[in-house]
């Protein structure tokens, strides 16, 4: 089956993200805008959901139905990882390690010990203006890290990653046994590659497995898990290469579909509709797509 994307929201020259379906209506970033946005498919109709974001990109939905924020920042000092109650007021979750700012926070997913994983790479230009400057980067490294909750209701944070540089998409296998992580290099001496990293039982990660190696051309952005445990995956670029992509991967990497979108990058991607079967895709530009496929998403929180 050839999936083909209908545009649903016109670029608008600036990165959209994020993309989350809550049962209903899909939600999703634009970066630069600091707003999220709310896609109605029974009006056909996208619109401003909410403002002043600090610059979110990831977003997840925890098991009570609460959505996860990845902020990156619309000033230097204002990066971090927050969750939006059920009121609407926003709760900080993280904002440093070992006393040190953040990245830049980018995608987030929950496990069913209801911990928080999220990645933190610092990509110039990808928040407000002070993140083109890389001279704000404290951190000597760019990291997958676990939040576990606290007795008080706070949240430690622990480093998992010390093998990646600008990791971005992340996603738990069928089992949760496994994390996968998008290694996304942007320098030609960085790497590109899906990993599949073992969880341990105290929470850590094993070494990790490469399912596949892009090469020179752009890896994974975001991704996510169909009902039969294959990952689903934004990649690819207009410079070369196989092309803006959105692929289908096997559990062990193996190749099984892709299918090309009609935008220079695709960024990320999320299940939604009534039968789990439509995929929205968000892309660097500030489109939002949509096709129908012959896979089923896995549902989350």
């Amino acid at each position: 089956m050839n999936w083909q994307f209908e545009e649903l929201d016109a670029a608008y020259g600036g990165v959209s993200e994020g993309p989350v379906w809550n049962g209903e209506v899909l939600r999703f970033t634009h970066i630069q805008r600091s707003r999220m946005m709310q896609f109605d498919p029974a009006t056909k109709q996208v619109t401003v959901w909410r403002e002043d974001t600090n610059c979110a990109n990831g977003l997840a939905h925890d098991a009570k139905g609460r959505l996860l924020i990845c902020e990156g920042g619309a000033t230097s000092d204002a990066r971090r990882v927050t969750r939006m109650e059920l009121d609407g007021s926003i709760t900080v979750l993280v904002d440093s390690f070992e006393g040190k700012r953040l990245n830049i926070p980018n995608d987030i997913v929950t496990d069913p010990q209801e911990r928080i994983w999220f990645t933190d790479p610092f990509y110039e230009g990808a928040a407000g203006p002070w993140s083109a400057d890389r001279t704000e980067k404290d951190l000597d490294h760019d990291s997958v890290y676990r939040l576990d909750a606290k007795a008080d209701g706070g949240y430690s944070i622990t480093r998992v990653t010390f093998d990646t540089t600008r990791p971005n998409g992340l996603l738990f296998s069928l089992d949760n046994r496994t994390l996968y992580v998008a290694q996304s290099g942007r320098l030609p001496e960085e790497l590109r590659q899906l990993r599949a990293y073992p969880v341990l039982d105290d929470g850590s990660l094993g070494p990790c497995t490469v399912l596949h190696d892009f090469g020179a051309h752009r890896g994974i952005d975001g991704m996510r898990l169909d009902a039969e445990g294959n990952i689903v995956a934004t990649a690819g670029w207009e410079l070369g290469g196989p092309g803006p992509s959105i692929y289908v991967f096997a559990p062990d990497g193996t190749v099984l579909e892709r299918h090309p979108i009609q935008c220079k990058r695709p960024t990320n991607c999320c299940f939604g509709g009534p039968d789990f079967t439509t995929l929205y895709v968000t892309t660097i530009e500030g489109f939002l797509f949509r096709a129908e496929t012959n896979r089923k998403g896995r549902r989350l929180p």
